[in-house]
């Protein structure tokens, strides 16, 4: 039985799970990528160009298998062999394992991209919708056309564009112009987002509501200033 000793003596090798997870997404065999492993144990232990024999040994593969996983490691670009100055000034060989990590990060970033799209995707389907929907008919080949020239031309947000449709309906005018209008109102005051759009009704209900109070303060009946009882009082004597 191995002793608690022997185990923490060894090491630990320290490897990001995004990794393990994504490794044949990007294009490497099981044994590439324990190959590329046994390379990251080494240099967190020190050593950036282990003894591939002994690597071999410990994969449990010949040295011909071996040298060729290395060779496809720096072929297709996960590990690149470099030549360097020691603290002493003698030149020395090193394998460099950070363009895996680079690729990783390439990678994660075009699945960010496709998630964007497709998220972007579901809002124009869900717009046009609504378009059908508040409109009680299918919306006609100019009137796609228009929508698809604000998305694409003009560069209006499909959830930008559901607001403009939505400030439509409330006031009843049920045509492109109409929201095309609001969606020009919102692009001079540099209105892009769903909360500018919730910060300008705001603000504009704001001023609706102080109009409304000048209004109503204006409209007071002018109240007498008369004495009535001083009146009385002088009836009596």
């Amino acid at each position: 039985m191995i002793s608690l000793e022997e185990y923490l003596s060894n090491g630990q090798t320290t490897v990001s799970n995004l990794f393990l997870k994504n490794y044949a997404r990007l294009g490497l065999s099981t044994f590439e990528s324990m190959l590329w492993l046994q390379l990251l144990a080494a240099s967190q232990s020190g050593n950036d160009f282990p003894d591939l024999v002994k690597v071999a040994d410990s994969m449990g593969i010949t040295n011909e298998k071996v040298y060729e996983l290395l060779g496809d490691l720096i072929n297709k670009g996960f590990v690149e062999l470099e030549n360097a100055l020691d603290e002493n000034g003698r030149h020395k060989d090193r394998y460099n394992l950070m363009p895996a990590y680079e690729k990783l990060s390439v990678l994660k970033e075009q699945e960010r991209f496709q998630e964007e799209q497709l998220t972007e995707e579901q809002a124009i389907k869900k717009m046009y919708q609504s378009f059908e929907q508040e409109f009680g008919r299918p919306l006609s080949a100019i009137e796609y056309q228009r929508i698809g020239q604000w998305i694409e031309e003009d560069h209006y947000a499909p959830d930008l564009i559901a607001l403009a449709l939505r400030e439509a309906v409330l006031n009843q005018a049920y045509n492109l112009t109409y929201i095309d209008r609001v969606l020009l109102s919102w692009e001079r005051k540099n209105i892009r987002t769903k909360q500018q759009v919730e910060e300008e009704q705001k603000r504009r209900k704001q001023i609706l509501l102080q109009k409304e109070e000048v209004k109503g303060s204006e409209e007071l009946p002018k109240v007498s200033l008369y004495n009535w009882l001083k009146e009385k009082d002088s009836d009596a004597k």
